[in-house]
């Protein structure tokens, strides 16, 4: 799940080295935690939510195929 979100920001942000993905392991749940460069932040957000959202979506839908609750947060 990290590898995938690394790879979908890095796609869309213009310093794709700033991009840095962090695992916080739970029993049932896992929480990622997305930080990229504070001008890049707006592209990973999307207009109105719309591209974090879609980013949460496919995130949803590769862990039920796992049989594993994942949580992405985009970090400031």
């Amino acid at each position: 799940m990290k590898e995938l979100i690394h790879y979908i920001a890095q796609a869309l942000v213009d310093h794709p080295e700033q991009v840095a993905v962090s695992e916080v392991e739970g029993n049932q749940t896992s929480v990622l935690e997305l930080k990229v460069a504070k001008e890049d932040l707006g592209k990973v957000i999307g207009k109105q939510g719309r591209t974090a959202r879609a980013m949460r979506t496919i995130l949803g839908a590769a862990s039920a195929k796992i049989k594993k609750r994942t949580v992405l947060e985009i970090i400031e």
